[in-house]
């Protein structure tokens, strides 16, 4: 791997870390200010709202300027959104702000493998930036349930500064304090990643003629015998998991009775087992081969609905730690099949971006499923049941969809198989 590529890592390890732990924060926030549960829940469909109603200039955007600040710009975004809550914004309004950060950052972060590297490291170098970013996933949720327990929470608020009062007063504020310093590390990474080398694409001069673009991208991408199945298959996987991060830890106060600093470490425990699939998947997984991990998502869901009849933590652990695996496994080979037919349809940027919008909208639409059914009282283990349901039918649907697409084009997937056997390099060394 060329050294830009560890600064990157670096750069959304910290970005991703402030991001689990800012939803931990969040969700304390809504809570100790009394908010009712529904809200709790919008959090994840009103992260993903700048996704979808920007998708088509969002990779416009970071195809046309250099992918490292773009990346900056949106953590300076998301500091703005933290910003928002610590002085009395609505905290659904300031995590939406600090989605439209991740949004931004998205399309650079994803687009910039492909001109750093070569087809044939695009499944190693996933395995290793998704492995980072799940590690980064259980550190930021148990941050986060740490930074508003009763422990460092009193540490943090027993901070005086001479002279200036920061109307910080109570624990989701000191964390979310916290998190303004981790973006700025983040940020300063970002500065650190060198340039590729790739031409910029600049943007229209009318922003509404690449509506018109997205929608072919769009299109383009769902027509691809290989790429219609990766995007369909990491849609309904982003948007599964997007929706379970919450979930869980309402299953965990259901289930097993847990406040949400305990919780959040039941989510840390899904990160370590998906963090632990993809690493495996980005040695044992080739490019050409994505499509065998399909029958993994069925069961997945069939996982999901088992979860209704756990009741003890030490049953819980484990089997969460499978569930996550299974889901790591899944995604990096399907996640860089998807990128690697995104970059030669379309370009990296715009192809990132067309993901993004598929996915985003999906957990924006499980997700203001699940609040709305929060808020006409379905439970925790209702909820599981549905996504289980979803994800393992849908799942058999896309399996069937692959092996139709074996049979009437098997000749053009073979053309496609043998494009990503053949490295192209983007970038010089």
């Amino acid at each position: 791997m060329k050294r830009g590529f560890y600064t990157l890592m670096s750069a959304q390890f910290f970005s991703s870390l402030a991001d689990q732990a800012l939803f931990v924060g969040a969700v304390e926030l809504i809570k100790s200010g009394g908010g009712p549960e529904w809200q709790r829940a919008a959090l994840v469909p009103i992260f993903a709202l700048f996704y979808v109603v920007l998708a088509p200039w969002l990779g416009a955007f970071a195809d046309a300027w250099p992918k490292r600040s773009v990346m900056f710009v949106s953590n300076a975004i998301k500091v703005v959104g933290c910003l928002m809550m610590l002085f009395g914004s609505h905290p659904l309004l300031a995590y939406a702000v600090v989605g439209l950060g991740a949004a931004a950052y998205s399309p650079a972060k994803y687009g910039i493998l492909t001109e750093m590297l070569p087809a044939s490291q695009l499944v190693k170098a996933n395995g290793w930036i998704e492995g980072l970013t799940i590690a980064s996933i259980i550190l930021g949720i148990l941050l986060g349930g740490q930074l508003v327990g009763n422990a460092m929470s009193s540490r943090l608020l027993a901070l005086d500064f001479p002279v200036i009062d920061t109307g910080i007063d109570t624990p989701p504020e000191a964390a979310i304090a916290v998190l303004i310093f981790i973006y700025a590390i983040a940020a300063w990474f970002n500065t650190r990643i060198p340039l590729t080398g790739v031409e910029m694409r600049p943007m229209p001069k009318n922003p509404l003629e690449l509506v018109p673009d997205f929608w072919t991208c769009n299109s383009r991408l769902w027509r691809d015998k290989l790429g219609q199945i990766s995007l369909a298959t990491t849609t309904l996987f982003w948007g599964v998991s997007g929706n379970l991060r919450y979930i869980i830890l309402a299953w965990s106060a259901a289930a097993l009775g847990y406040s949400t600093t305990q919780a959040s470490s039941l989510g840390g425990v899904v990160a370590i087992g998906t963090a632990v699939g993809a690493i495996v998947a980005s040695v044992r997984m080739r490019l050409d081969s994505a499509t065998n991990v399909i029958p993994m998502g069925i069961l997945m869901g069939v996982l999901i609905i088992v979860m209704n009849f756990i009741h003890n933590v030490w049953v819980a652990a484990p089997f969460l730690i499978l569930l996550g695996g299974l889901g790591g496994f899944l995604v990096v080979p399907m996640n860089a099949l998807l990128q690697h037919r995104g970059h030669n349809l379309m370009g990296a940027g715009r192809s990132i971006a067309v993901q993004n919008f598929n996915e985003q909208a999906c957990i924006l639409g499980l997700g203001a499923f699940y609040s709305l059914s929060t808020g006409l009282g379905l439970t925790a283990f209702g909820a599981i049941t549905a996504f289980g349901l979803v994800v393992a039918g849908i799942m058999f649907v896309i399996h069937q969809w692959h092996r139709s697409n074996c049979v009437k084009y098997a000749e053009e997937l073979e053309h496609l198989l043998r494009v990503a056997r053949h490295d192209n390099v983007h970038a010089a060394e």
